[in-house]
Parts: structure tokens; C-alpha cells; sequence
């Protein structure tokens, strides 16, 4: 069978292109599950004011009859059940899907507790009362808390109130397919 020249170099570029994508994709999920691992001790907190220059701005706001704290743009903020006031049990794919709030932040009128831990990775994350604080990735809009009660990566997610205990958990918790580690 005699092909074009341009049939054959149609055919070429569709195998480079099916040969280059899955080589990209386990390149990123090396790179991402190399990228942290782990956790490291250690902290420090300070009251909700006083602190540096530049630091983020957390708001609240009443969501499920509840006044929890939210980021800078209203997305509900969480804890997670198995960290500890100086470790975050939440690394690689856990992270990625519950984004790590970056410290030090503010709570203008909140009472509590703030302050940081160091990360796996050696990044800092902010923490309100002893609860290291995340976003989750599945809330699209502000105001949500799909995450609230969630049982995902090993331990239950709690939207973080501005009493510093968490929210009392839906009436009907689904469970996270493939969510553990």
C-alpha cells in the first residue's frame, strides 16, 4: 500500500501526540508526588493582632446557620480531624484537593487564637485555634461547604467557626469515593 507524503506525516503526528501525553502525565504526577511528603513538628501563634505586614485577610460569614471563616473571597475555610496545633496530616493529592490556607492571616472583630505551622514542603500555614485551616477545591463559589463532615484522606473535614470548634457536620455526610491515601 503506497501512502501520501502528507497522509504519512498526518500519521507520524498523531503517534508523537499519543506517545507525548502519557510521558507528560506521569512526569507531573512524579514531580507532584515528590513535591511533599511527610510532616514537620514545630509552630508558632500569636493573637489576631499584631501581625506582619502583608498578611492575608480572612472574613466570615453565616453559612448553614452557622458563622464559619472564609478566605478573602467568601470560600468557606476547614479543618481536618487528624492534624495536630503544630502538623499538618494533609500532604500530595490530600492537598491538592484541600489547598493548605498560606500564613500568617488576619480576622478583623474575630476572636481566637492565629497563627502558623511550617509545612512538609517548608511552607507556612495559617491556623485559628490550634487547627491548621484549608480551602476545598470542590467548593466553586462562595458560600459553599460541600466539605463540611466529609470523611476524605484519612479523617473528617469541619468548616472552622469563628468559636474555634467545628461545625457540626450536614444532616446526611455522603463519604468521599477514593478518597483515602
Amino acid at each position: 500500500m503506497i501512502r501520501s507524503q502528507s497522509s504519512l506525516k498526518a500519521h507520524n503526528g498523531r503517534l508523537w501526540m499519543m506517545l507525548a501525553l502519557p510521558a507528560a502525565a506521569a512526569a507531573t504526577a512524579l514531580v507532584v508526588g515528590c513535591s511533599s511528603s511527610g510532616t514537620s513538628p514545630g509552630g508558632s501563634s500569636s493573637g489576631g493582632s499584631g501581625q506582619a505586614a502583608g498578611a492575608g485577610s480572612l472574613k466570615t460569614a453565616m453559612i448553614g446557620g452557622a458563622t464559619v471563616l472564609t478566605n478573602g473571597k467568601g470560600f468557606t475555610l476547614y479543618s481536618f480531624g487528624p492534624d495536630t496545633p503544630t502538623t499538618s496530616n494533609c500532604n500530595g493529592a490530600c492537598a491538592q484537593n484541600w489547598p493548605p490556607v498560606k500564613g500568617p492571616v488576619t480576622a478583623p472583630g474575630v476572636k481566637g487564637t492565629f497563627g502558623t505551622i511550617k509545612r512538609s514542603d517548608g511552607s507556612t500555614q495559617a491556623t485559628f485555634d490550634g487547627h491548621p485551616l484549608y480551602r476545598f477545591a470542590a467548593d466553586t463559589s462562595p458560600g459553599q461547604a460541600k466539605g463540611n463532615g466529609l470523611n476524605a484522606f484519612g479523617g473528617v473535614w469541619h468548616e472552622d467557626t469563628t468559636s474555634g470548634s467545628a461545625a457540626p457536620a450536614p444532616a446526611s455526610s455522603p463519604a468521599s469515593p477514593g478518597g483515602g491515601y
